[in-house]
């Protein structure tokens, strides 16, 4: 019953369905309002063809083909590679430096830098090869540069007149001694005498070592004690060698002037290396005179003093310079050389007659020149030894005598050498140095100091 039903109901629906379908494909054939087919049959068209057009063109005058330039084709980028390899870059460097102390010890410093035992000692052997480290002294200095690791790479020991004695760790230890090149100054000054040479030289400034030069030139020609009243004015001219603000070495006199009792004295050392100084009084030559060793110090007079090495009185019967071991040893004046050797307490020695009586002694010195022999004439300046430490000595020194008739005589008052060097001089050729030097002391000390002196002569 229920299925009947039910396809009855699919009939139905079927039926209608039908006619549904038939009703709108009826519809469908009526045709379209003409404004709306004619929108729907719209289509854009296609470009037009290109057409040729004709465009002269007129080149400039100078445009011809011929002076066109041939461009040809580039080239390509070549890429440049370095024939040399890259260096490496080097390790930053740590610095140590210090002054050796009084009491002090290079290996006590070089391990204060850091450094192991085996290579302290090989510093110091490399070193020793350059400088004589006995000679070390407070005022040197130590300086070590370290990679980051610890490792010693170059370690350096400053000594006097700026020289640089450097070590630098590689595949072998090197060693190589640096000196500069010093500038050479002339400079001048004045001091006012009111107790002593030396007092009155350290007030104005002027080296103070200069008061031993004018005693021996002067000691035996001015009795400065009886004819010095006070108030003397001393004018000097000096030579300095710098390297930028340092001096190195010591200064060198080059003229001197000082007025006593009324009469003018005045003093040219050379410029040659001689150390020929000639001593003019009122403008006159009054003797001509060699230092022993130029730029020493005094360190012991003539007369009796305590004997540094053995320690009781005794008669000194010379005066002692004391200067650098090899330092130029000087005969004193013009001469014959008398003796070559050793002397028992005074070392390694050369003797010098000049005339018949007055002798000449050179004693601690350190070597002699191979071409000096015995009767071989000497001229003042001329260099017969190296200072030296030999016999009886305490350091490098020269110890110098003036013999006369075979007795010891003060070397800084006998004016037998002067009368000897003063028969050789050339006074013309001596005047001549004399106003040079004057003129130099006037424009170094920019004044009218030294022209009114010139002037009163």
């Amino acid at each position: 019953m229920r299925l009947r039903t039910l396809a009855a109901c699919v009939a139905i629906a079927g039926t209608v369905s039908g006619a549904a379908i038939a009703i709108s494909d009826f519809m469908s054939k009526e045709p379209a309002p003409p404004e709306l087919a004619q929108a729907g049959g719209w289509m854009p068209q296609g470009p037009e063809a290109f057409r040729n057009v004709d465009i002269l063109v007129t080149p400039p005058a100078t445009a011809w083909a011929e002076d066109a330039p041939d461009l040809g084709p580039l080239p390509l980028l070549q890429v440049a590679f370095a024939d040399r390899p890259v260096r490496a870059i080097e390790p930053p460097l740590s610095t140590w430096s210090r002054d050796i102390a009084p009491g002090e010890t290079l290996d006590f410093l070089l391990s204060e830098a850091g450094l192991a035992a085996p290579d302290r000692a090989e510093v110091a052997l490399a070193l020793g090869a350059e400088y004589d480290l006995r000679r070390l002294r407070p005022g040197h200095s130590v300086t070590v540069a370290s990679t980051v690791d610890g490792s010693p790479r170059i370690v350096s020991l400053a000594v006097e007149d700026g020289v640089r004695i450097e070590v630098v760790f590689g595949e072998q230890l090197s060693t190589q001694v640096v000196a500069p090149d010093p500038e050479i100054l002339t400079l001048a000054g004045e001091a006012v005498i009111d107790s002593s040479i030396f007092a009155a030289l350290d007030e104005a400034g002027i080296p103070a070592r200069f008061s031993v030069d004018l005693a021996q030139m002067l000691g035996g020609t001015v009795d400065f004690r009886r004819e010095m009243a006070g108030g003397e004015t001393l004018r000097l001219l000096w030579r300095e060698a710098r390297v930028g603000e340092d001096r190195i070495g010591q200064p060198d006199l080059a003229f001197a002037a000082l007025e006593i009792g009324g009469s003018l004295y005045e003093i040219v050392w050379p410029d040659d290396g001689s150390g020929q100084a000639t001593i003019y009084v009122d403008g006159e030559v009054l003797r001509v005179f060699a230092q022993p060793v130029e730029g020493a110090r005094l360190s012991s007079v003539f007369g009796r003093r305590t004997h540094p090495v053995f320690g009781n009185v005794r008669m000194h019967t010379g005066v002692d310079f004391a200067a650098a071991r090899g330092t130029p040893v000087q005969a004193t004046a013009p001469g014959r050389v008398n003796f070559i050797g050793w002397r028992g307490g005074y070392g390694r020695v050369v003797e010098i007659l000049h005339g018949s009586d007055t002798m000449t002694r050179y004693a601690h010195l350190s070597a002699v020149p191979e071409d000096l022999a015995q009767g071989q004439r000497v001229a003042a300046g001329d260099v017969i030894g190296r200072v030296g430490a030999t016999g009886t000595a305490t350091g490098p020194n020269l110890h110098y005598e003036v013999l006369v008739d075979g007795r010891p005589t003060d070397p800084l008052s006998d004016n037998r050498l002067a009368e000897a060097a003063e028969s050789e001089a050339d006074d013309t050729a001596a005047l001549y140095r004399l106003a040079e030097a004057r003129a130099l002391l006037n424009e170094n000390l920019g004044s009218e100091i030294a022209k009114t002196t010139t002037e009163r002569l």
